[in-house]
Parts: structure tokens; C-alpha cells; sequence
């Protein structure tokens, strides 16, 4: 059985920093093709944030894609040894603030921005910024 687990949310002034974590099990020793982070504010339909894939991929650590509104700021990686997906969110802004999920599956690289594409998503973790 596949789990994920988000931890690392809270309340961050604006310009700070968060470094959200992903905690997946069960998904067998190859892990999945692709890993990403979403985000949902009351009210708005589930974005994409980041993601890190294998699929289409030359590089041995994945390519990473970002949405427009953070690049530059987020950084998204994997541990493939503690099979943990981080989200390094700096110089934040209250625009960010939104339950963060972390998703996992076999996701071709044209379906990697879609919610829909991902088959195992956490429960979500809180961030919230301040301005």
C-alpha cells in the first residue's frame, strides 16, 4: 500500500523560508516516475507547484519543471535513499499560502502539471504567510 506523508507547514512571515517534506512508502524499490507538489487555497482549485520526473528525463536525478509563480523561489529534490520528495520554499509571500500536497505516480512527462495524473497523494500540510 502506497502512502505519502507531508510534514514542515506553519506560519512564516512574508520573505521567509519553509522546507516541506514528503515521506513515501510502499511504492517498491523503483520508486515512481515522477513526484510533485500541489497546492490548494480556500476557494481555488488544486495548482501545481513543482515536480520532479524521470519520465523523458537524461538525467540521472530527474528534471524539475516549476510553476511561473515560483520559479526562482521553490526548489523541489528527492532523496531516493530515505525515498523522501522536499519542496524548498524561500522569500515567500501571502499569495503562497494554501494546503501543500505532495503526489506521486506514473505520469507521462505531457500530463506532469495535472492533478489528475497523479494515482497517490498526501493528506496536505498547512503553510501560511504572513504579510
Amino acid at each position: 500500500q502506497v502512502q505519502l506523508a507531508e510534514s514542515g507547514g506553519g506560519l512564516v512571515q512574508a520573505g521567509g523560508s519553509l522546507r516541506l517534506s514528503c515521506a513515501v512508502s510502499g511504492g517498491g524499490p523503483r520508486g515512481f516516475s515522477s513526484y510533485a507538489w500541489f497546492r490548494q487555497a480556500p476557494g481555488n482549485e488544486r495548482e501545481f507547484v513543482a515536480v520532479v520526473t524521470w519520465s523523458g528525463s537524461i538525467w540521472s536525478g530527474g528534471s524539475t519543471y516549476y510553476a511561473d509563480s515560483v520559479k526562482g523561489r521553490f526548489g523541489i529534490s528527492r532523496d531516493g535513499a530515505k525515498n523522501t520528495v522536499y519542496l524548498q520554499m524561500n522569500f515567500l509571500k501571502p499569495e503562497d499560502t494554501a494546503v501543500y500536497h505532495c503526489a506521486a505516480g506514473e505520469v507521462d512527462l505531457r500530463s506532469i502539471r495535472s492533478a489528475g495524473s497523479y494515482a497517490y497523494w498526501g493528506q496536505g500540510t498547512q503553510v501560511t504567510v504572513s504579510s
